[in-house]
């Protein structure tokens, strides 16, 4: 009998985000609102993530909309941004930084198995590393386990790979 599988991996797509950044910057500088104020978006270190500048919280906010709607237009989920670190403020401007998050630590590998081992228990899950293996004998198993996760709520972006 044969077998079938996926994986279950947390990452992000950085051409996405470069596209998303660029937008981004682009429609800031355009905007008549942001004119003559330092409102801007950044890159982190190594582009793990976007540094929004702003002379105020409510600026700040503004541009962080602007970016989910960039990722929403790119078909990119917000969920692979860290939004709870504090807005600092100093010297009339406002700086908040945004990580992305990627890669499932095994808190969050062990909450996709225990999803999956509840609502689909043909199916089987391991954990190596950093991706999580579902194993079924059926392709319309592993599709209804894709369909259980999507349909769940998880805290953190999922996808899909290596369908065989």
């Amino acid at each position: 009998m044969a077998t079938f599988s996926f994986d279950i991996v947390s990452e992000i797509d950085k051409a996405e985000m470069n596209n998303v950044f660029m937008q981004a910057e682009k429609e800031i500088s355009n905007r008549y609102d942001f004119k003559g104020t330092p409102a801007a978006v950044e890159w982190l270190a190594n582009k793990t993530g976007f540094k929004v500048i702003g002379g105020s919280e409510w600026q700040v906010d503004a541009v962080i909309d602007i970016i989910r709607k960039k990722l929403a237009s790119r078909n990119q989920t917000s969920k692979s941004l860290d939004f709870s670190q504090e807005i600092v403020e100093s010297n009339l401007k406002a700086v908040k930084d945004i990580p992305f998050i990627a890669g499932l630590d095994q808190e969050k590998a062990k909450q996709i198995t225990k999803l999956l081992r509840d609502k689909v228990p043909k199916v089987k899950t391991q954990i190596q590393g950093e991706v999580v293996r579902v194993t079924g004998t059926s392709k319309d198993e592993l599709q209804n386990a894709m369909r259980i996760i999507d349909t769940e709520d998880v805290a953190f972006p999922v996808q899909y790979t290596n369908y065989r």
